[in-house]
C-alpha cells in the first residue's frame, strides 16, 4: 500500500475519529452507570437482598425512618452496616441511615440512651425500637413494631389449666408468645377471680380451659364481648367447662368426637402417625390465609360449625378433607365411618372467623374460633406453617391484617454435606492420584523427547 498525503491525511481523521468515539462511549457508561443501578442476586432463596415481606412493610410507611448505629470505627463492621441497610435504603428514599462512633459523638449517644457499642436505634413516627441484631429479620421485625399505630395487647385467660403463654414446656406458647413479641404484640394472663378484663384488652384469648369456668368468670367475657372486643377461643374435644353459653352468643356449635383422616398414603407422605393428626393442606380465601402455601397440622381437633347466627358474619378459615371424617367413638376401638353411631362426614371446619359491624365502632368486631389447641403449642409450631397462620390469626383479631408474618431465609446453597467415604476419594484423588498422575506424564513427555 503506498502511503500518500491524502492517505495520511484519512488514517489521521480515522484515529480521532475512533478516539472520539471512544470518549462519548465512556462518558456515556459513566452518566448511565450513575443515574442507574441494577443488581442481581443470583444467590439461592435470594437472601442477599430483601425478602418481598419487608418490601411490602416498607411500602406501608408513608413517614420517613431514621436509624442510627452506635459502632467504633471499623472498617469490616462499617461495610457489613452500608451493605444491609442499603438494600432499605434502595427501597424507600426516605430511609435514612447514619453510623455514629458514641466515644466521639456523646450528646446523640446519650439521646438514644445507648449503653453499649452495636446497639441500633430506629426511629419512625414519633416512636424508638433499640435493637442490637444486624439482620433482616431483627430490622423488620422492629419496624413491624413502630409501624403499628397501637398498642395491640393478647390477654390470656388463667386459673382453669388453660395453656401458658409463658409456659416452656411441650403444651405452653411461650415460643409463639415470643414470636407476637417481636412482632409488637404484648401478651399477659389475667385471673378472673382476681379482676377482670382491663378495659385496653385488644383480644381476649381463651386457650383450651381444662375446669370450668364459674357463671361470674363467664360474666365478664360476655361483657368484653357486648362492649364491641375481639376474642380467640380455641377449645380441645371434650368437655365444654360451662362455655356453652358463649357459643350460643357467638351462633357456633362445637361437635362432639375427634376429626380423624385415614389417607394412609398423605400420612406417609407428611410423615403423620396417627390418623388423628389432622393435615389442612388448602385454606378458605380470607385475610389470615393470605400468602399461606403450604400446610399445616392441627392434631386431636373437634369440628365447628356455625349455627346461621344473624348478628354475626361466619367464614371457613381451614377444615379438615374431604375423605376425613368426625370420629365420635372411641379411637382405641378402631376408627370405621359409621353415620349409625353419630359420625359425620369431612371436610370438617376446624378454624372459623367472626365478624359484626357495631353501631359504636367505625370497624367490625372479630372472633376467631378453633377446634384445636395444639396447633400453636412449643411442639407443634414450628411444623408447616402453624407459626405463620397464628400471626397472622393475631394480626386479624388485632385489626393489622396488612402485616403478614415474616419468614427468615434459607442458605440452602453454602453447605457441602461430604460422607467419610467422599471425603477419603478426594482426599485420594487430590493427594495421591492427581500428583502421580502428573508425575507419569512428564516422565512420558521427557522420555519421548529424549529418543527424538
Amino acid at each position: 500500500m503506498i502511503i500518500t498525503k491524502k492517505t495520511r491525511l484519512q488514517l489521521q481523521i480515522q484515529k480521532i475519529i475512533f478516539v472520539i468515539l471512544v470518549l462519548a462511549i465512556a462518558g456515556l457508561l459513566a452518566w448511565f452507570s450513575q443515574n442507574n443501578n441494577f443488581q442481581f442476586d443470583w444467590t439461592a432463596n435470594k437472601r442477599n437482598t430483601l425478602s418481598q415481606s419487608s418490601i411490602d412493610l416498607l411500602k406501608a410507611m408513608p413517614e420517613p425512618i431514621t436509624v442510627n448505629v452506635y459502632v467504633q470505627d471499623n472498617v469490616t463492621v462499617k461495610t457489613a452496616i452500608e451493605e444491609i441497610f442499603s438494600r432499605y435504603q434502595r427501597e424507600k428514599d426516605s430511609f435514612k441511615y447514619k453510623v455514629i462512633n458514641p466515644d466521639l459523638d456523646i450528646e446523640m449517644a446519650k439521646q438514644d440512651n445507648i449503653t453499649q457499642y452495636g446497639q441500633i436505634i430506629i426511629k419512625y413516627n414519633g416512636r424508638m425500637e433499640n435493637i442490637s441484631s444486624l439482620s433482616e429479620q431483627s430490622i423488620t421485625s422492629a419496624l413491624l413494631r413502630l409501624s403499628r399505630s397501637d398498642d395491640a395487647k393478647l390477654v390470656f385467660l388463667s386459673g382453669h389449666g388453660e395453656r401458658s403463654p409463658t409456659g416452656t414446656d411441650n403444651s405452653s406458647y411461650n415460643k409463639f408468645s415470643s414470636q407476637l413479641g417481636n412482632k409488637g404484640v404484648s401478651v399477659t394472663t389475667t385471673n378472673l377471680l382476681e379482676s377482670g378484663i382491663d378495659a385496653d384488652t385488644t383480644t381476649l384469648v381463651i386457650a383450651a380451659p381444662q375446669n370450668p369456668l364459674l357463671p361470674g368468670e363467664l360474666a365478664h367475657i360476655k361483657e368484653h364481648i357486648e362492649n364491641g372486643k375481639n376474642l380467640l377461643w380455641m377449645m380441645d374435644p371434650g368437655n365444654m367447662q360451662g362455655l356453652d353459653e358463649l357459643a350460643s352468643i357467638l351462633g357456633i356449635k362445637f361437635h362432639d368426637g375427634i376429626i380423624v383422616d385415614n389417607n394412609i398414603n398423605l400420612r406417609e407422605t407428611l410423615g403423620i402417625q396417627h390418623p388423628a393428626v389432622i393435615p389442612v393442606l388448602d385454606y378458605h380465601p380470607h385475610a389470615i390465609t393470605k400468602n399461606l402455601n403450604y400446610n399445616t397440622l392441627f392434631p386431636i381437633s373437634r369440628g365447628i360449625n356455625s349455627t346461621d347466627s344473624k348478628q354475626w358474619r361466619s367464614s371457613i378459615i381451614a377444615q379438615s378433607l374431604p375423605q376425613s371424617w368426625l370420629e365420635t367413638s372411641a379411637l382405641e376401638n378402631g376408627i370405621v365411618f359409621d353415620t349409625s353411631s353419630g359420625d359425620i362426614a369431612g371436610p370438617i371446619p376446624i378454624i372459623m372467623a367472626l365478624e359484626r359491624n357495631l353501631a359504636t365502632e367505625k370497624t367490625a368486631q372479630r372472633i376467631v374460633i378453633t377446634g384445636d389447641s395444639d396447633f400453636l403449642a412449643n411442639n407443634y409450631i414450628g411444623v408447616g406453617v402453624n407459626l405463620k397462620l397464628g400471626i397472622n390469626i393475631v394480626n386479624w383479631l388485632t385489626k393489622h391484617d396488612d402485616l403478614i408474618a415474616i419468614d427468615p431465609k434459607g442458605s440452602s446453597d453454602i453447605q457441602l454435606q461430604l460422607t467419610d467415604n467422599t471425603i477419603l476419594l478426594v482426599g485420594l484423588g487430590f493427594l495421591i492420584i492427581l500428583p502421580a498422575g502428573l508425575i507419569t506424564t512428564g516422565f512420558l513427555i521427557w522420555f519421548k523427547r529424549r529418543r527424538q
